[in-house]
């Protein structure tokens, strides 16, 4: 069986935990670099837990440190979701894994010099957006790009724009006006797959090294969803993306035309998807509309317990 190599571009992050753990348990995908960025906290939170998860993993791959802020606005990060490590819940052991040398527009780059790669973003979009800026001629060897992020509705942060694409909207405008093949995972489908107490309290009985990392991650993640948005369990948003390359069939997509609001207006970072093609505009990106949510967990649950 060929493995379909991936780059995970991440800002670990609750979800983007998962999203690791599970990456790192298909066979069907070689987990390649974890690139990282600010996001859900500073980069030097979101590296370092990069590297806890890395090592409470042992997993081999490298991890680069890559955009400490925005292409053009000021930073964004999200501690009342993520707390002030940005992966609160748990006591991770001493950390000895460090960062590689590079940079992670540098690894990026080298990597896409000699091979082709999925990227994979589960953050938002700088790290990719300046990669493309700096070193075009790689997107020839980026087969596509599967990111968590936007919304064909509403946001999470502003009533128009989603967290990932908010942060850094200028980016997100170079990633969908690439060329690249793009696949855009958003709020409408990922708020419908929320992890609640029960389903928690069912991957803690699977009790191996993986469950008791993931149940007081998710115990957090679930209080802080509850306070900030009142909702009854947590939205597992990024690691639709990764359920999404081996499991496609779980999920309904459709191909149109989206573009980004880089207005600065009330709508900056906004998603703009033309699901029903009114604008009449080259298509640009398939963007997933429904999951199966029953199989989406079943698929959380497997990968858990293969550790």
């Amino acid at each position: 069986m060929k493995k379909r190599k991936i780059i995970l571009d991440c800002d670990p992050g609750h979800d983007d935990a998962v999203a690791i753990l599970l990456a790192s348990s298909y066979e069907e995908i070689d987990l390649c670099a974890l690139t990282i960025e600010s996001g859900n906290q500073a980069l030097e939170k979101t590296s370092r837990n990069a590297l806890n998860l890395v090592q409470y993993l042992s997993l081999d791959v490298p991890v680069a440190k890559g955009e400490a802020k925005p292409m053009v606005r000021d930073a964004q990060i999200c501690p009342e979701i993520h707390g002030e490590s940005g992966l609160d819940g748990y006591e991770f052991p001493p950390l000895y894994k460090k960062c590689v040398k590079q940079d992670a527009v540098t690894l990026l780059k080298e990597m896409l010099t000699k091979d082709e790669y999925t990227i994979v973003a589960t953050g938002p979009l700088t790290n990719i957006g300046v990669l493309l800026k700096k070193y075009p001629e790689v997107k020839n060897n980026i087969t596509e790009i599967v990111l968590m992020g936007g919304s064909i509705g509403f946001g999470n942060v502003t009533p128009a724009a989603e967290f990932n694409i908010f942060c850094d909207p200028e980016a997100a405008d170079i990633v969908f006006t690439s060329g690249i093949k793009v696949t855009m995972i958003g709020l409408d489908v990922t708020r419908k797959i929320l992890i609640t107490n029960k389903i928690n309290e069912e991957i803690k009985n699977i009790n191996n090294k993986v469950s008791a990392l993931f149940y007081p991650l998710m115990k957090v993640f679930i209080e802080n969803q509850k306070k900030v948005f009142g909702f009854d369990g947590a939205p597992l948003h990024d690691p639709a993306t990764i359920v999404y390359l081996v499991k496609p069939e779980i999920f309904k997509t459709k191909f149109m035309n989206v573009t980004i609001d880089v207005s600065k207006g009330p709508s900056y970072g906004r998603t703009n998807c033309d699901q029903f093609d009114y604008l009449k505009l080259k298509k640009n990106a398939f963007v997933v509309l429904d999951v199966d949510v029953d199989a989406y967990f079943e698929e959380i649950k497997n990968c858990i317990k293969k550790y």
